[in-house]
């Protein structure tokens, strides 16, 4: 038919498949999108289905949203009501209309990852436990893990009860659910783990929902961890055997197993869905044939795989370019070069990224893109819905849909200043958790409390306006009860009043959040403040990002950059320990595999330019450390690759004296310009053995505690007596016997 004329062989095959389970390996830039969004176009238009018996989940909100535009181009039908969207909003809606049958108000609130941070630190100080042994972010952690490996506090604490430690986390688990409960807010994990259980315990609900949906379809299905395996595979297959589950993914872009991710999910539904189809989408219409032939030449060396060829019509393209430097700071400045010369071919800025396998890496980069002007920014800081003041707001927001939110509560009842300090708060939370109530509730009986009469009397007051404000929400528009929060607390007079440029800033981001507010009624029909509130707590790092940023070369990690793609792409720091980011030279095989998926994905990219840098030494953790050159550019094929003709002062000295050896035999060196220097390093070797004082140019005096290596590749370890402990490369160190 028509509809399905813009697809190749396969994409074809995939979007008119009729009945059963169907597993579409997409490889990088392979169309993927096009296929989910004509399958489904299809199914309505040929009748198979109505918008409403169809589920299709996404990964991010973002991804949700273009799909639904790119289905309302295809076919004339009203698509709103279509669930389309994330794990996380499809059971936010079974939950809102159906928890109360797991006992939970319908107007639960969720807790993002700052509320739970918050949370866990009450639970650790009323359990009166060491902070700095009893770490908020790893027992966050470690509750979201156990929650997803579904182990309930009071298995892991009887499994547990001989380890004094480990026995107190099982408490803290405890106590942060009985806290959550109490304040009817579930984390993101609960929204999966609550609609897993829901099912689980109330057979009549799932097949609701089995009946429902006669198609189920998932995108990066490499992506998914057990739990949402488990709500794919109840949902999507009925009790009679009938499976209408339609996955896409590419276990060559499994990059999550960190958090979670099971790439056996992928490799494994063969075995889990009897009779599945399986297609595989293998030609690219993003990159170059060499590019692509690079990409396939590393990731064949992966055991955990299915196995595609990536192909592509285009040209060959350019050969990838190899930048070998001394160090970070060289490396930058031959990044920033290559851009210079890019905007010279008539490339925007917005065209180029830099990726980097971790964060700390970019302080080279930007200090060096700032020197030369060049404009950039980072995917990965502070966003918008990070700030404070936009974190205040929504906590007045929660706090007026659900009373009962206590990380709220705490948040704002003294922000603006009413003067209800730390000891009021305090005895309102042990007057809470004596009676079993939530603070605000608790607040409520404030005179039955020992306080003095003032803070009473700015608790009554403070519980006036949030009364106040609970009758104007079911009287105004979403827009207009915003405004009304931001006047009646008197958060609006306590920017105004910060006479600064940080204040007038935070006005226009509190303003910037209104106008998020309009746009939100303007662009769904259900705009109440409980879906508002839903819509911003799950949007995700991705989703968060400017795109209407000014022309700049996007700075960014490679698990960040999953899923875009630009004309020219920088892979900085390729070296062993870098990326892959190991521990030793071996390593786990799973964990390289996971890394080299890593690196496919960042190669895969580039649409026409690739570059890849390492260097021989970089700045870690205060040390010089001598670096090797990442095995995954030695996978690489010479015959696609331009390495560049090298830079660095080691190997312009290596390759000189080896000629001089070989042409010469060692009876003249006609390249006397380096000989002195390597004449010093030889006598500094000879010289110096462990435990010398030594003398360095900036750090003072310092002894050798470790010497590694022979020669000219020997590396001393020096403890100076200001400076800390330092590893160098002796023939390069700036050092001599004190």
């Amino acid at each position: 038919m028509d509809l399905l004329n813009s697809l190749n062989d396969k994409q074809r095959e995939a979007a008119s498949h009729d009945k059963g389970p169907v597993l579409v390996i997409a490889g990088a830039g392979t169309g993927k999108t096009r296929v989910l969004t004509h399958r489904i176009a299809y199914l309505i238009k040929t009748g198979k289905a109505h918008p409403r018996e169809i589920l299709s989940i996404t990964f991010t909100n973002k991804a949700a949203n273009e799909m639904k535009e790119r289905i309302g181009q295809l076919i004339d039908y009203n698509i709103d009501r279509m669930w389309i969207g994330t794990f996380h909003s499809i059971c936010v809606r079974v939950l809102r209309k159906n928890i109360e049958k797991i006992g939970y108000d319908k107007n639960f609130v969720i807790y993002d990852t700052d509320d739970q941070k918050l949370l866990v630190k009450d639970c650790i100080k009323e359990m009166d436990l060491d902070v700095k042994k009893y770490n908020v972010n790893a027992i966050r952690s470690r509750i979201s893990n156990l929650k997803n490996s579904r182990i309930s506090p009071d298995k892991f604490i009887n499994d547990n009860y001989t380890d004094f430690y480990l026995r107190n986390v099982g408490e803290l688990y405890s106590l942060y659910e009985k806290k959550m409960k109490i304040s009817n807010a579930l984390d993101f994990d609960d929204l999966l783990i609550k609609t897993l259980s829901l099912f689980e315990n109330n057979k009549d609900v799932l097949l609701d929902y089995q009946d429902r949906f006669k198609y189920v379809l998932v995108d990066e299905y490499q992506d998914t961890n057990r739990v949402q395996y488990l709500l794919v595979r109840m949902i999507g297959k009925k009790n009679n055997g009938e499976s209408n589950v339609f996955v896409v993914g590419d276990e060559d872009q499994s990059i999550y197993g960190w958090r979670g991710a099971d790439i056996h999910n992928i490799l494994d539904f063969e075995k889990d869905f009897k009779g599945a189809k399986v297609i595989k989408l293998e030609q690219n219409y993003r990159s170059t044939d060499i590019i692509l032939n690079a990409a396939n030449s590393v990731i064949k060396n992966n055991s955990q795989r299915k196995g595609k060829n990536l192909w592509t019509d285009f040209e060959e393209g350019e050969l990838i370019r190899v930048i070998e430097v001394d160090n970070e700071k060289e490396e930058a400045f031959m990044i920033a070069s290559s851009i210079l010369k890019e905007i010279k071919n008539d490339l925007s800025y917005s065209n180029m990224a830099i990726l980097y396998r971790t964060n700390s890496q970019s302080r080279a980069l930007e200090e060096r893109l700032i020197r030369e002007g060049i404009r950039y920014k980072i995917v990965g800081g502070l966003k918008f819905y990070g700030r404070k003041e936009i974190k205040d707001i929504i906590a007045y927001l929660m706090l007026v849909q659900n009373p009962k939110d206590n990380i709220s509560f705490r948040r704002i009842i003294n922000v603006p200043r009413r003067k209800i300090g730390k000891k009021t708060i305090d005895t309102i939370q042990t007057y809470a958790n004596n009676n079993e109530l939530s603070l605000f509730e608790a607040a409520y009986e404030v005179r039955q409390m020992e306080l003095t009469s003032s803070a009473v009397k700015s608790v009554e007051k403070f519980i006036s306006i949030i009364e106040l404000l609970m009758v104007k929400k079911d009287a105004m528009s979403l827009s207009e009860f915003m405004q009304a929060i931001y006047e009646d607390t008197g958060y609006k007079a306590m920017l105004e009043s910060e006479d600064t440029i940080e204040g007038r800033s935070r006005v226009e981001n509190v303003n910037e959040f209104f106008s998020a507010a309009v746009d939100f009624e303007e662009r769904y029909e259900q705009n109440t403040l409980e879906d508002f509130l839903a819509h911003i707590s799950l949007l995700s790092d991705v989703d968060k990002t400017d795109e209407k940023a000014n022309d700049c070369v996007t700075l960014l990690t490679v698990h960040s950059a999953k899923g875009l793609e630009y004309d020219v792409v920088f892979i900085a720091g390729l070296e062993e320990k870098m990326f892959p980011i190991i521990r030793d030279n071996d390593g786990d095989d799973e964990d390289i595999e996971e890394e080299r998926r890593l690196f496919y994905v960042a190669v895969t990219r580039a649409k026409k330019t690739l570059y890849l840098s390492f260097a021989n030494e970089r700045m870690v953790f205060g040390n010089h450390m001598y670096r090797t050159k990442s095995r995954f550019i030695n996978e690489i094929p010479f015959e696609y690759l331009d390495v560049e003709e090298e830079r660095t002062y080691v190997s312009k000295t290596k390759q000189k004296k080896q000629e001089t050896k070989e042409l010469f035999k060692g009876e003249i060196d006609l390249f006397s310009d380096i000989k002195p220097k390597y004449e010093e390093n030889n006598k500094k070797t000879d010289k110096l053995c462990m435990g010398d004082k030594v003398k360095h140019k900036a750090w003072g005096i310092g002894t050798i505690v470790q010497m590694k290596g022979e020669g000219e590749d020997t590396m001393v370890t020096i403890a100076f007596e200001n400076k800390g402990i330092k590893t160098l490369m002796l023939s390069f160190a700036p050092i001599e016997k004190a």
